[in-house]
């Protein structure tokens, strides 16, 4: 099944996507998640090496990319995040936590790919392939049919 033309996104409050939801402006989605340096081969001091994103994605109404807040206190413990992502989230105007619906989207930020990205997961007869499936990057949240708004990690 092909990917819908608006992915839905479904509000779950104390899971990853608690902070979704609609502004005055427009959509948002926010959240804390880390990624690792391109090229970066996990070992065993990978803690060292993971960054801490504070994410604030906007969206238009009609859910259309905007822009992004993506900050980052460097290698190692994101010290500051939380408090960072809170700052953005309360001078979002008319902010409602809710679900959502956006387009596909993605942007690089310190060589790691942020964004709802299209992708193929299915086999398909013939080499016939399709985007089927939409990953939120970094964090891995993964949006396939029913296209119910629930992800999978």
């Amino acid at each position: 099944m092909a990917i819908p033309d608006l992915i839905p996104i479904q509000h779950e409050p104390d899971f990853r996507t608690e902070t979704i939801g609609r502004f005055d402006g427009g959509l948002f989605f926010a959240w804390i998640t880390g990624g690792f340096p391109p090229g970066y081969k996990h070992g065993p001091d990978w803690g060292d090496h993971k960054r801490w994103y504070a994410i604030l994605h906007r969206f238009d109404h009609s859910g259309n990319y905007v822009d992004s807040d993506i900050w980052c206190p460097g290698p190692g413990p994101g010290h500051g995040v939380d408090e960072r992502l809170a700052e953005w989230l309360d001078a979002l105007p008319g902010r409602e936590y809710c679900d959502i619906a956006i387009r596909p989207f993605q942007l690089t930020v310190d060589g790691i790919l942020f964004g709802l990205v299209p992708e193929c997961h299915g086999e398909y007869p013939d080499g016939e392939e399709e985007d089927d499936w939409a990953e939120f990057y970094p964090g891995g949240l993964g949006f396939s049919p029913p296209w119910d708004g629930l992800y999978d990690t």
